[in-house]
């Protein structure tokens, strides 16, 4: 019993830990009043651009700076067209969620031979897990806290997103443009450059996302590896009404339903694996329908500005 709980603990925050990365980005994007349904896109961008990237050079680090790289550049593109040139951020990200996925799929075949996925990365070139060795092998702690690096680094991530929107002059001028642009505008802050900033920004932590995928999850890039995990992300901005914590608790309900299904299907309990894979969509449409209406969402999300 103690031991399926730290399974399932520890599982939640190995599952969590993509989708609260994609989530924080979501949100520092949206704060500013851009509104990034194209999380999907970015994040197979970067899953895939990690797994390269890794795999070539034998360094997960590298990787993970290529991943962040790739999605922040789709991010800043992104950032572009909404801004300067007001063009529908929903058909933007739609288009993005179409371009992410088929550019790196033509990619990823260009560079390994004709291969829709990557080659699977060695131990030896996947990320460090930390507390490896401190804890007895097959603890309780060591189910818990034996977790890639990725996991602290997207726990220590929340804290540093909740003081840089909250605690600094950068964060504050971003929240501002995102609720009253031109208010913001006659105070002499420059709401196109924050927004296209913010969206940069954005990107870069959601490529971050899915490098962790690809590198530390499963260990190499497929076409269905992200599986709807960015729209995952999106619905824990809405469910986390635009804060920082109410993402964190957002992604950890949807990291702990996957982690159900895992532990479900290595038990003798007999369900239809087709109803297990379908719960964390399930529960993404039920808390949707239930907080959608209590939400409270930036004022100016979704509204390009103009001068």
């Amino acid at each position: 019993m103690i031991n399926s709980i730290a399974f399932l603990i520890g599982a939640t925050l190995m599952y969590s830990t993509p989708i609260l990365f994609t989530a924080l980005g979501g949100l520092i994007s949206e704060k500013s009043g851009i509104v990034n349904i194209g999380l999907e896109g970015m994040m197979v961008a970067g899953a895939f651009s990690a797994a390269a990237v890794t795999t070539i050079t034998g360094n997960p680090w590298f990787g993970l700076m290529a991943g962040s790289l790739t999605s922040g550049t789709i991010a800043f593109v992104h950032g572009l067209l909404s801004v300067y040139l007001g063009a529908n951020q929903i058909v933007s990200g739609v288009a993005i969620n179409f371009l992410g996925p088929a550019i790196s799929l033509f990619m990823c075949k260009q560079l390994f031979n004709g291969s829709t996925n990557t080659p699977t990365i060695d131990t030896s070139e996947k990320l460090p897990k930390l507390f490896a060795n401190i804890f007895t092998e097959g603890s309780f702690l060591d189910f818990v806290f034996h977790q890639d690096i990725t996991v602290y680094l997207a726990l220590f991530l929340v804290l540093v997103i909740g003081v840089f929107l909250n605690k600094t002059i950068i964060g504050l001028r971003i929240k501002s443009v995102g609720e009253h642009p031109k208010a913001s505008e006659t105070l002499g802050i420059n709401v196109y450059h924050l927004r296209v900033m913010a969206s940069t920004i954005s990107g870069a932590i959601v490529g971050i996302g899915g490098a962790s995928m690809s590198i530390a999850l499963s260990s190499h890039f497929s076409p269905t590896l992200i599986a709807g995990q960015g729209f995952i992300a999106l619905a824990a901005v809405i469910f986390g009404k635009w804060k920082v914590t109410g993402v964190l608790n957002a992604c950890l309900l949807f990291g702990f339903t996957q982690s159900l299904v895992i532990f479900i299907g290595g038990t003798d309990l007999e369900f239809p694996s087709k109803i297990l894979s379908m719960l964390p969509y399930f529960v993404t449409i039920i808390t949707l329908i239930i907080f959608k209406s209590k939400s409270s969402a930036p004022k100016a999300l979704g509204i390009p500005y103009e001068r």
